[in-house]
């Protein structure tokens, strides 16, 4: 077991690539702001191809900042660090060239799109290259979309819109598949079903970085655990040390 007392920021490494036996993706050294607000405090993790880590930590940890820090997008800002796919240098990159690189965030609200059916969601994220799966090879992954894939994307209930989700970012060609709090307001049977797509998505190769609230529920489907507080690493490694740390559960999860 690995835990961290954050890190002075005077002693952090300089950031470096990350290494190439282990990582294929890494983040080193990243330090993120909301304004003045600072969010994302020296994170520095690696995730190896295909493996799933669970992003966890109580509210206003800074887990979501660091997804979206990671997704290049506008808000947090990236102050420094580097962030690391496969080679290429994600924090060079606008948000855009981060998706088209393949990372793909799935937001909290989904945001499935009002007015479009299922189908039309799908196809619609197939529009920029590169282009991921095609739409039969989704339906065969998701046999509730086939079933609803005329029907407006919007009227779906949860779970069926959080497979809508995943399975868009599968259309968009994702290497790295970000995902905030897909279990939020699901019934424990719909969280199982999700938990079978995404050791599917493991199965292909598909890299996953999930930030949840249900942390029980993560560290089962996970490998390994990075644990935040106030924005630093105060935990890393197995996802089975965190579940068989009572104290540590206690500490920063509050389990």
């Amino acid at each position: 077991m690995n835990v961290m007392t954050p890190p002075d920021m005077t002693a952090l490494d300089a950031a470096q690539e990350p290494r190439a036996d282990t990582a294929y993706f890494g983040v080193r050294d990243i330090h993120a702001y909301y304004g003045q607000s600072y969010i994302v405090q020296g994170i520095s993790f690696d995730v190896a191809e295909s493996e799933i880590l669970a992003l966890l930590g109580r509210n206003g940890a800074g887990k979501t900042s660091t997804l979206r820090t990671i997704a290049r997008t506008d808000q947090p800002a990236l102050q420094s660090g580097e962030i690391w796919l496969n080679g290429q240098a994600v924090h060079s990159m606008a948000s855009f060239e981060a998706a088209q690189a393949g990372i793909q965030l799935v937001p909290e609200d989904r945001r499935i799109i009002a007015g479009l059916t299922v189908e039309e969601n799908l196809t619609l994220a197939q529009v920029t290259k590169p282009i991921g799966w095609p739409l039969e090879r989704i339906y065969d992954h998701f046999p509730r979309l086939a079933e609803r894939r005329k029907q407006e994307g919007v009227t779906l209930s949860g779970g069926e819109q959080q497979m809508l989700a995943v399975a868009r970012a599968l259309a968009r060609d994702v290497k790295l598949l970000l995902l905030d709090e897909p279990y939020e307001g699901l019934a424990p049977t719909i969280v199982r079903e999700i938990e079978r797509i995404l050791l599917s998505v493991k199965e292909l190769g598909i890299t996953t970085i999930i930030v949840e609230q249900n942390a029980i529920a993560a560290l089962e489907l996970a490998t390994r655990a990075v644990i935040l507080d106030m924005g630093q690493i105060v935990f890393d490694g197995s996802a089975r040390e965190v579940l068989d740390n009572s104290d540590l559960r206690h500490e920063y999860l509050a389990i």
